[in-house]
C-alpha cells in the first residue's frame, strides 16, 4: 500500500468514527429536547406523577423507535448505493481494464504524484487488488467496512433513549414542588454538554454551540409548558 493510500484509509476510518460519535451526540440531544418538551408540557397541565411518567415513557419509546427506524432506512439506502457503485466498478474493471488503470493513475496525479510515480502506484495497486484500489481512491469506499444499518439503528436507539431518560427521571423522581426547576436545570446542563461535544467534534467554537443548543431547549420547554398551562386553564 502506498503512503497516500494508507493515509487515506486511516483518515477515512477516523472520519467514520467521528461521524458515529457526532450521530450519537445528536441522537442524545434529540432525546433530551423532545422528551423534555413533552414532560414539561404535560407538567403545565397536571402534576399527576403517573400521567407524567406515562407521557414521558410514550415519548421515549416513540422517539427512540422512530430514530432507529429512520437511521436503518437511511443507512440501508447508503449501503445499497455503495454496493451498486462497487458492482459498477467491478464491471468496468472487467470490460475496460486499461482505461480504468489510466483513470486510477489520473486520480493519483490529482493528489500530487508525478505522472511516472502515479502510473507505477496505479499498476501496483491494480495488481494487488484493483477493485479495492478504485473503491478507496475513486469512490471513497472501503469494501471491507460498508455501513451497517443495524449498527446505526441500535446506536440511534441507545443514544436517543439515554438522552430521553434524563428529563423523564428529572420530572418524575423529585417532589411536585421541585420537578420543574430540577428538570429545567438538568436539561439545560445536558444540552450545554451535548452542544460543547458536537462543537468539539465538528471543529467549531464551543461557546456559540452551547448557547444555541441551550437556547433551543429552553424555547422548546417554554412553548410546551405554556401550551400545557393554557390547556389546563381551558379545562381541556
Amino acid at each position: 500500500m502506498t503512503e497516500a493510500t494508507h493515509d487515506e484509509a486511516h483518515g477515512g476510518a477516523l472520519s467514520e468514527r467521528l461521524n458515529w460519535l457526532r450521530a450519537a451526540v445528536l441522537g442524545a440531544n434529540d432525546g433530551i429536547v423532545s422528551t423534555a418538551g413533552l414532560v414539561v408540557g404535560v407538567a403545565g397541565a397536571t402534576d399527576d406523577r403517573s400521567a407524567l411518567l406515562t407521557a414521558g415513557l410514550a415519548g421515549l419509546l416513540a422517539g427512540s423507535m422512530s430514530m432507529a427506524a429512520g437511521e436503518y432506512v437511511s443507512v440501508s439506502t447508503q449501503r445499497d448505493s455503495e454496493r451498486a457503485a462497487l458492482a459498477q466498478e467491478k464491471r468496468e474493471l472487467r470490460e475496460r481494464p486499461e482505461a480504468e488503470l489510466e483513470e486510477l493513475a489520473g486520480l493519483l496525479r490529482r493528489r500530487g504524484l508525478s505522472r511516472d510515480v502515479a502510473m507505477e502506484a496505479a499498476v501496483q495497486l491494480t495488481e494487488r487488488d484493483a477493485l479495492r484500489a478504485h473503491a478507496r481512491v475513486e469512490l471513497g469506499i472501503d469494501p471491507d467496512a460498508l455501513t451497517n444499518p443495524w449498527h446505526a439503528a441500535w446506536a440511534s436507539f441507545v443514544a436517543f433513549t439515554a438522552g430521553a431518560l434524563l428529563p423523564l427521571l428529572a420530572m418524575v423522581l423529585p417532589s411536585a414542588d421541585w420537578r420543574l426547576p430540577v428538570t429545567v436545570a438538568s436539561v439545560l446542563a445536558a444540552l450545554a454538554l451535548t452542544g460543547w461535544s458536537s462543537a468539539r467534534l465538528g471543529g467549531a467554537a464551543p461557546p456559540r454551540a452551547v448557547l444555541r443548543n441551550a437556547a433551543g431547549g429552553a424555547l422548546a420547554m417554554g412553548v410546551t409548558y405554556l401550551a400545557g398551562t393554557l390547556l389546563d386553564v381551558a379545562g381541556v
